[in-house]
């Protein structure tokens, strides 16, 4: 399964946030095991960074960025990426964004705990604990 993890699901797991942190822990170890291939929008990596840096500081920003970079695969965000997020209906420019690039990377479910801020997406959208409830 190839998912898309929205901004929520990364702080969660690397503010370690309670008590979302197990769910984004177990969903990261999943990853990491090959029982699923996670996918973060570039996009999304400066307001990961810049929230991170707040919480934690520069160094574990980049750290974690780091991180990201090197474990979970980076979907792209090009013209044709914008152009399909300003082509929706969704209320949020941001989470238009997220679906146009779960469309691109051809992601079969948009992981977030927000699930009402996607409800036009074409592209199913799981809660961290429902994705769980799908691997073996």
């Amino acid at each position: 399964m190839r998912v898309l993890l929205d901004l929520n699901v990364l702080l969660d797991f690397l503010l370690d946030r309670v008590p979302w942190n197990a769910d984004a822990a177990e969903i990261w170890k999943a990853h990491h095991e090959q029982q699923l291939m996670a996918v973060v929008s570039a996009a999304s990596l400066p307001t990961l960074f810049y929230l991170v840096q707040r919480a934690e500081g520069r160094e574990y920003a980049l750290d974690s960025m780091r991180l990201v970079f090197d474990e979970l695969e980076i979907a792209w965000v090009d013209s044709a990426t914008v152009q399909s997020a300003l082509a929706m209906t969704g209320p949020d420019f941001e989470d238009n964004l997220q679906i146009a690039c779960a469309v691109q990377q051809h992601t079969d479910a948009i992981v977030t705990r927000d699930p009402a801020d996607f409800i036009a997406s074409p592209v199913p959208v799981m809660s961290p604990k429902e994705l769980l409830r799908t691997i073996p």
